[in-house]
């Protein structure tokens, strides 16, 4: 499973600018409904005009952007039922992946996944929510990492790609710093051994996360 980039390097060009595009969607920098050009790509990232064209064609395959008949290419919005049946995805796929990465996930790993939560809880009292995306994102693939899933990290991928700009929106607006630590509650898990509570711990951290965005959707409140 792929994780957000620090900093590429010893790669082509046209990866590390997928690799870029792919993170600003991932961490919210780039916000459901915002046109994105491959000219402002292109300033952004200090790329060139073929690699960012080559990537907007493989996110758009993927489903991390949309392209309009007139030439445009912008975020995708969520519908409600597109939040419901991510909801349905990530809930069917990331638990499961969640069990099988505990089940192998050594003792010495546990260190470094209790250094990406108390990055996640700075990021919160910092009221820093891209910190926040990042080192969320980083928590829920260094879980489910050890799974090594050739089936389903792809797709778990794909979902993630789906749901982080909306996700940026909701922590925006609504914070996390009130809501249950399930990261914390996975990392005691794993510390005794429990794979099927990191499972658990997962699957409500999921349901808190897409609930609130679909709060945000059915009230029309905010338009993701």
């Amino acid at each position: 499973m792929t994780v957000l980039t620090k900093e590429p390097a010893k790669v082509p060009a046209h990866l590390q600018t997928y690799l870029g595009i792919r993170d600003l969607i991932l961490s919210g920098d780039l916000l459901p409904g915002e046109p994105v050009t491959i000219q402002g790509l292109t300033e952004r990232l200090g790329a060139g005009m073929t690699p960012v064209r080559e990537a907007i064609r493989r996110l758009t395959s993927e489903g991390a952007l949309i392209f309009h008949g007139n030439r445009r290419v912008t975020v995708p919005r969520l519908t409600l039922e597109e939040v419901d049946e991510l909801l349905f995805a990530r809930l069917a796929l990331e638990p499961e992946l969640a069990r099988k990465g505990a089940e192998k996930t050594p003792v010495e790993a546990i260190p470094e996944l209790e250094e990406i939560d108390n990055q996640i809880d700075l990021a919160m009292e910092r009221r820093d929510p891209r910190g926040y995306m990042i080192h969320n994102h980083r928590f829920h693939m260094a879980i489910y990492a050890p799974a090594r899933s050739e089936v389903l990290g792809p797709i778990v991928d794909t979902l993630w790609l789906r749901t982080g700009p909306a996700l940026r929106v909701m922590c925006t607006r609504f914070g996390a710093q009130n809501l249950p630590d399930e990261h914390r509650v996975a990392i005691d898990a794993l510390k005794e051994g429990d794979a099927q509570a990191v499972a658990d711990a997962m699957r409500r951290d999921i349901m808190q996360g897409m609930e609130n965005i679909r709060t945000i959707v059915a009230e029309g409140a905010v338009d993701l």
